[in-house]
């Protein structure tokens, strides 16, 4: 069977911990694969929180998910705590990827990598637009 790969960018800016509780948990006894996607929505709201933005206010624009990659390194369980590290790649003409690493705060253990790629959006319009300057002032644009 072929596994995906993502290439990881080298630099994480950002980390937060978030603790695994019972709702996470799926009837395998571990964290389950839809609440680890909610755990990396949550890490994403709080990187875009500390830089002053929210999903629907980016510099005027919001943001609405394209794609989603996600692989699994390791099982976690009810009570531990993650540390998801978050990194934005690859700003584009109306997009950008998000990196998430998220490993076990006692462990040290890789749980999972995973890459959101999404696209600015005026949701009054219905429509994607540009990526916002005060977005490309802090991150950036691919290529350059």
């Amino acid at each position: 069977m072929a596994r995906m790969k993502l290439e990881m960018p080298a630099k994480f800016a950002f980390a937060t911990d978030i603790p695994v509780c019972i709702s996470n948990i799926n009837y395998g006894g571990h964290l389950g694969n839809d609440s680890l996607l909610s755990l990396i929505h949550e890490a994403r709201m709080r990187f875009l929180k500390h830089h002053g933005f929210s999903e629907s206010d980016i510099g005027g624009a919001g943001i609405i998910m394209v794609d989603t990659a996600i692989l699994y390194k390791s099982e976690s369980f009810h009570g531990d705590v993650l540390t998801f590290e978050v990194a934005v790649d690859n700003v584009g003409r109306s997009g950008c990827d998000f990196f998430f690493r998220v490993t076990n705060k006692a462990t040290k253990k890789e749980v999972a990598c995973a890459k959101t790629g999404v696209v600015f959006f005026d949701y009054a319009a219905r429509k994607v637009v540009s990526t916002p300057p005060a977005f490309i002032e802090l991150f950036g644009r691919a290529g350059r």
